[in-house]
């Protein structure tokens, strides 16, 4: 029993299993929202895909591992083909349901990452598009968690929602004062109170998931750097790969460090009762610049520093470990993420995955 499940962790890697939370964690802070029951089934879903990921892209390199990687479970005969291929499709459709608990707009985002998951492993890994596609996975994988956070009820675009001088939205209903007035008030900056207030978009899933783009990108750049140095860990011999994600690794760190503006900064809309508006948070100051800076200075002592070592020897031992600690370093880049957003706490949290992933990762690796 205990050789089964040896061989069930090396071949789901769990040791990297604590790089996939922070994604739906910092999708929810770029939202300006608190996690909540959507936040939490798009951990789960990305778990799952995550793991299924995992089982079939050994099951697609059986042949490949029998020579490179003998003692990996399906070439040493742990674990049988067909059971790989069975638990890859049982983890997609677990994801795609805790997805679809979420609402229909974060099943749209799962499916997506389903489909790049199984494309990338099964067709794309050895193509010109298997970094972009490896990328473009952990990006979907940020928007699930930002999609889900913003819940089922967000989920209408173009709608407007009369708001009311006090607040409420029944106020607003009762108004009948003309669009010309309305506008006048605003650009006069009155406040008096009365029923004629502006109508204001209400917030939707659609305009809530933009504010994730760019933490989304960032997270997407980082994934395609370290993939690309992959490509190599089996023979080495690379120095370019390294070289080149090194640069991306330091240009991500400078970018990163900067505090968000944009959706946080806007106040809240009054009158807003749709499903998931009570996890939204007020908007309130940056993460402070020394939290920014100590993140962002883990992150690229974590991803660089065996970088750099893989570039001045690019054997195939040092080129697996820049592999194995770029992917570790998603933790801190998605504390950095969660930190820039106003998400000092999440970020926070985030970080204390760290320590859990660096000790499972001295039973089962990464790679």
């Amino acid at each position: 029993m205990r050789a089964a499940v040896r061989a069930w962790a090396e071949l789901l890697r769990v040791s990297a299993l604590f790089t996939v939370p922070g994604d739906a964690l910092a999708g929810a802070a770029a939202l300006g929202r608190r996690p909540g029951r959507g936040t939490a089934l798009a951990v789960g879903a990305s778990l799952c895909l995550y793991e299924a990921g995992m089982a079939l892209n050994d099951w697609a390199d059986r042949d490949e591992d029998a020579i490179d990687r003998p003692h990996r479970p399906i070439p040493s005969g742990r674990i049988t083909p067909g059971a790989a291929l069975a638990a890859a499709g049982a983890l997609t459709a677990a994801g795609l349901t805790m997805a679809a608990r979420a609402g229909r707009p974060a099943l749209t985002v799962a499916t997506g990452l389903a489909a790049t998951v199984w494309a990338y492993d099964l067709r794309l890994k050895h193509t010109q598009a298997g970094p972009a596609a490896m990328a473009a996975a952990r990006a979907l994988d940020l928007l699930l968690g930002a999609t889900a956070t913003a819940g089922p009820g967000a989920a209408s675009v173009g709608v407007e929602r009369p708001v009311g001088a006090n607040g409420t939205s029944r106020a607003a209903r009762s108004a009948g004062t003309s669009l010309p007035t309305r506008t006048a008030r605003i650009l006069s900056g009155a406040h008096a109170p009365g029923p004629a207030q502006p109508m204001r978009p209400a917030r939707t899933a659609h305009t809530d998931v933009r504010a994730a783009l760019p933490a989304a990108a960032l997270l997407g750049a980082h994934t395609y750097a370290v993939t690309a140095v992959s490509r190599h860990e089996a023979q080495g011999g690379s120095t370019a790969a390294p070289l080149g994600a090194l640069a991306a690794i330091v240009a991500l760190g400078a970018a990163a460090v900067r505090e968000q503006r944009g959706s946080r900064d806007l106040p809240p809309v009054p009158g807003e009762g749709g499903p998931g508006d009570h996890h939204r948070t007020r908007p309130g100051a940056p993460a402070p610049r020394v939290l920014l800076t100590a993140l962002t200075a883990a992150y690229l002592r974590t991803a660089a520093e065996p970088l750099l070592h893989a570039t001045l020897n690019p054997s195939p031992p040092l080129t697996q470990r820049a592999v194995g600690s770029g992917i570790r370093a998603m933790i801190p880049l998605q504390a950095v993420l969660a930190a820039r957003a106003g998400a000092a706490g999440t970020g926070l949290a985030v970080m204390g995955l760290v320590p859990l992933a660096r000790t499972l990762a001295r039973k089962v690796s990464l790679t």
